[in-house]
């Protein structure tokens, strides 16, 4: 394995340190190829970071809702988006999302009435 300027040809640093969380890039540039879903991650990071369902999505970038929540279901999936919270909605649920973020304080005061926090604890057996 050749070295330049302490780099191997991966881009890690000689001694196997990264200062950089590793990065799947094929998976990412899927999970981003269309220009709506960049559209969304950057609506939810507005003002710091927002928590929108999709409906609160689609009337933002005025597109049809299964437009969106066919996006968000994608960027779910790939793990650029993560549920926060449901709702019931006229016999529906409502889904409401958000960037991923290390703390829960982040939430603010931004909680609708009438919606729950979805729990993202791993159950634990006895």
């Amino acid at each position: 394995m050749a070295i330049q300027n302490g780099h191997s040809p991966n881009g890690h640093s000689a001694n196997g340190a990264s200062g950089s969380v590793p990065v799947n890039w094929e998976h990412l540039a899927r999970a981003t190829a269309h220009p709506l879903r960049v559209s969304i991650l950057e609506i939810l990071g507005i003002e710091g970071g927002r928590v929108l369902s999709p409906s609160d999505l689609s009337q933002e970038l005025q597109i049809p809702l299964s437009n969106t929540n066919y996006h968000v279901t994608e960027l779910a999936k790939a793990g650029l988006i993560e549920l926060v919270r449901e709702r019931q909605v006229r016999g529906a649920t409502e889904h409401f999302y958000r960037l991923p973020v290390s703390s829960e304080s982040s939430m603010g005061g931004r909680e609708r009435n009438g919606a729950r926090a979805v729990n993202r604890q791993p159950a634990v057996a006895a």
